[in-house]
């Protein structure tokens, strides 16, 4: 009988891998948006939902992450997340009865949480828009004042010297 070589047999467990998550895809579609809000109905099960410029707004259950860059989440009645819930400049609503398995993360934003609404994991906010936009200016100001900083040293290099008074 035969042997498969070690890299027959890596190709093998390869491709058997790339069909087991394709298979598994299949049942917990993942969505990602650029601009266009998701919605997902009650009766609905996905993976993870990923949004550029809009919002998110669930009713179901999510397998995986729900992260919003410039986009509002919200998490309706009854809606699950196995994963983290995460939100860059924008808001984050959990009304009552709603289970995050993983963490919450709101960054230039709010979290408005009903009392009956559980997250296992942590809750950190860093609250209002004040955050955001430093943030995102401060490495176009240090940016600019190395570049300062090299015009003013090849300027001094380049002006000629005087001659000492006699």
């Amino acid at each position: 009988m035969k042997t498969l070589s070690r890299a027959s047999r890596f190709a093998a467990f390869t491709i058997l891998c790339f069909a087991l998550t394709s298979a598994f895809a299949k049942d917990n579609p993942s969505f990602t948006q650029v601009g266009h809000s998701i919605n997902i109905g009650p009766n609905e099960k996905v993976g993870d939902l990923t949004c550029f410029g809009c919002s998110i707004h669930v009713r179901g259950q999510v397998a995986g992450d729900v992260t919003a860059f410039a986009g509002n989440i919200v998490l309706d009645e009854s809606a699950q997340v196995a994963g983290d819930v995460t939100a860059f400049a924008g808001d984050v609503r959990l009304d009552q009865s709603v289970t995050v398995a993983g963490d919450a993360t709101v960054f230039g934003g709010r979290i408005r949480r009903d009392a009956q609404a559980t997250i296992s994991g942590d809750v950190t906010s860093m609250g209002g828009r004040g955050w955001f936009i430093p943030i995102l200016l401060l490495p176009f100001v240090i940016l600019g004042a190395f570049v300062a900083l090299i015009i003013w040293i090849v300027q001094r290099f380049r002006r000629p010297s005087l001659p000492a008074a006699a």
